[in-house]
């Protein structure tokens, strides 16, 4: 899952930025009769992953991963070296290994999820799982969460067999199942069964990307650490009774008074490594008082006024503290008896550091003694940040042969991906594909989800250029 973004309209002034960076505008997609065959192909795997439905629920991973098997085969690769691994039926992981010159050394890890989240089919003006080039856009479900990042990876492996390369450090793709949800997560299954598939000297993952503004490309975001999932559901009770006669003990009353209370605590600013960057590096981007801000909040102890202004963006509130926030509610029986019970769900994105323990102990602070509490889910992880200079430096590197006035950001992931479990083992992982993307106009998990074309075909090239220069 994706959510990321420099830029905010409320912050920063669009026609400032544009002419600081002096960056071209996107244009309108590349014609078919201009691409390049391996443009050709990523745009035909897109097409074939995303008219496979994924879902969860009625959908088959394991399809997906054996289609994309089968190309790999077709292209050369041997038997031995693409595998499809399933905890069930519909579950499976495509894991393919192009080998490296040199043993001994850890491969790069390319990793994308085949499964997508499920699409309210009445909000979309198309159907959502047939592929579609409209407007210099290619719309369906995946086409930017992450589909686009597999076909991708499959389209650069073929493109890298052709040419004859061969690096020095092998290179391994997983295709993985549930990472939207589900019962059989593909890289915990892999890391529980199969461990040594995705042992890496570094990986290259979902979580970051480009970011464009009026047409006009910003900033390209590197994810060095992500956010933790921790939900939590609190019930309040009452004796119930006749509407006709409402008492002062109303269970939907006192999980108002939580609400509210939720609604007005806030965690307090912790910046990290990752977030300093992020705050140093976008300052740069901005002017006015948003610059004054980012400024302000890389004081020590930050500036109050800093806080409050920056806070007022979500995206920018969530580097700065873990938040914690109501996501369902349900309660009552019928429209004439009082309520007995309301249950309401609290879902909380934790700093990567951060207890799960302590948000829970503050949270029973603020519901009180008449409520109870409980975990839906529990973290047993402590993810670290990825700080690789060298890492970095190729990713700045490879930026800045295809885009030179656009600076990269590091980025704390305010969403969860899967590789999270993987820097818990102590992997580095890099959440980076070259994609731009509206700030404006990012539909990832939303109805008519859509990519510039460009883009696509921009960060297949940027991805390509990365993957070699990686692995050799």
């Amino acid at each position: 899952m994706r959510a990321s973004a420099v830029f905010t309209t409320g912050l920063c002034a669009t026609a400032v930025v544009v002419a600081m960076l002096g960056s071209p505008a996107l244009g309108g997609a590349a014609t078919a009769a201009g691409l390049e065959p391996h443009e050709v192909l990523a745009r035909d795997i897109l097409r074939q992953l995303i008219e496979t439905d994924t879902t969860d629920s009625t959908g088959d991973n394991t399809a997906a991963a054996q289609a994309m098997r089968e190309r790999l085969l077709a292209a050369g690769f041997a038997g031995e070296e693409v595998e499809v691994l399933a905890p069930a039926p519909r579950k499976g992981n495509l894991i393919a290994r192009y080998p490296g010159r040199e043993h001994g050394l850890k491969p790069l890890l390319l990793l994308a999820h085949l499964d997508v989240v499920a699409a309210d089919e009445q909000a979309w003006s198309r159907d959502p799982f047939s592929f579609a080039e409209e407007d210099g856009f290619f719309y369906g479900r995946g086409v930017s969460d992450d589909k686009d990042e597999a076909a991708i990876h499959v389209a650069n492996l073929i493109r890298l067999r052709m040419a004859g390369y061969q690096p020095r450090r092998e290179i391994v793709l997983a295709l993985t199942a549930d990472e939207e949800g589900g019962n059989h997560n593909g890289v915990q299954w892999l890391l529980d069964s199969y461990p040594e598939r995705l042992d890496a000297e570094y990986v290259l993952n979902e979580g970051g990307g480009g970011v464009l503004v009026g047409g006009e490309r910003l900033a390209v975001e590197v994810q060095l650490t992500e956010k933790l999932y921790q939900t939590f559901r609190i019930e309040t009770a009452s004796r119930g009774g006749h509407s006709s006669m409402p008492t002062d003990d109303n269970a939907i009353h006192a999980i108002s008074e939580v609400i509210q209370r939720l609604r007005e605590h806030r965690f307090p600013v912790r910046l990290n490594p990752v977030t300093e960057a992020f705050f140093a590096r976008s300052r740069e981007l901005n002017t006015g008082q948003s610059r004054e801000a980012m400024e302000g909040i890389l004081r020590t102890p930050p500036d109050r006024e800093s806080i409050d202004f920056l806070a007022g963006d979500p995206f920018y509130n969530a580097m700065m503290r873990t938040t914690c926030t109501p996501t369902v509610i349900q309660g009552g029986h019928a429209e004439n008896a009082l309520p007995q019970r309301v249950t309401l769900t609290v879902n909380c994105r934790l700093l990567p550091d951060d207890s799960p323990d302590r948000i829970e102990q503050t949270i029973r602070s603020l519901v009180g003694e008449d409520a109870s509490i409980d975990r839906v889910s529990s973290i047993d992880m402590r993810p670290e940040a990825t700080m690789r200079d060298d890492v970095l430096a190729v990713i700045e590197r490879v930026s800045r042969s295809l885009w030179p006035a656009v600076p990269v950001i590091p980025i704390m992931g305010p969403g969860g991906t899967d590789g999270r479990f993987l820097r818990d083992l102590g992997i580095p992982v890099f959440g980076v594909n070259g994609i731009f993307v509206d700030v404006e106009d990012d539909r990832a998990h939303a109805s008519d989800e859509r990519i510039r074309v460009r883009s696509y075909f921009e960060g297949q090239e940027f991805m390509y250029r990365l993957t070699r220069a990686l692995s050799e």
